[in-house]
């Protein structure tokens, strides 16, 4: 069976993650570099291990949120049905099952919130909660405040973030600390509220609760 790993080692995977982000970098957007689609794949396989989903799903969620943003490449709007048809390709060739593939194609196809992105699997599921939870400051790359977008604005007021679950009490929580001198408490809310609900669509999927946590006060 094709494991994280083998993903990881593929020439053509690394070079295309590389070669996407630096093209989405030209266009003034946050930054999507190995650093974030490993951190997306370790979020996605502890979600459902935690939850006692069997091994084998939490590998294939592993590698869906290793090649989640593989699209890039193509153009950063649309990304995400662009990445499932690459992720079918790589994937096909390197020997995977095809009930695995369409799997992996079906959770990188519905991660994006602006394409209508939804849980159509456990695997989809644990990406888009392990995507989502991914803001901080150090992905913004421009330096130029006044060129932020409202999007640049509250990554970058972001200190610390980091996704929790409870399996015992089903509660998956979203914890965030801002900086309010960068932007409100209400602002990044409001913002990001597409993300939250779509986060909150996906712990439901899994049979939990989503909770998000911005400075010690509970939004959802």
């Amino acid at each position: 069976m094709i494991t994280l790993e083998d993903v990881k080692n593929n020439q053509a995977v690394q070079r295309y993650m590389l070669v996407g982000n630096d093209y989405i970098g030209a266009i003034g957007a946050i930054e999507h570099s190995v650093n974030h689609a490993e951190l997306v794949s370790q979020l996605s396989h502890d979600i459902l291990t935690k939850l006692g989903f069997p091994q084998r799903q939490a590998e294939l969620a592993a590698i869906a949120g290793y090649l989640h943003d593989i699209g890039n490449l193509i153009n950063r709007y649309g990304h995400g049905m662009s990445g499932a048809l690459m992720a079918f390709r790589i994937l096909l060739d390197m020997g995977m099952d095809p009930e695995e593939i369409a799997i992996i194609m079906g959770a990188i196809g519905n991660h994006e919130e602006h394409a209508g992105g939804r849980s159509v699997n456990n695997i989809a599921a644990a990406l888009i909660l392990a995507d989502k939870s991914d803001v901080k400051r150090s992905r913004v790359r421009k330096r130029d405040f006044a060129a932020f977008t409202p999007r640049d604005r509250v990554n970058y007021a972001v200190t610390d973030s980091h996704l929790e679950v409870d399996a015992q009490k089903k509660i998956i929580s979203l914890k965030i600390s801002i900086d309010i001198e960068v932007t409100s408490v209400m602002e990044y809310f409001e913002i990001f509220l597409t993300k939250m609900l779509m986060s909150r669509r996906a712990a439901e999927y899994l049979g939990c609760e989503f909770e998000l946590m911005i400075n010690d006060a509970k939004l959802l």
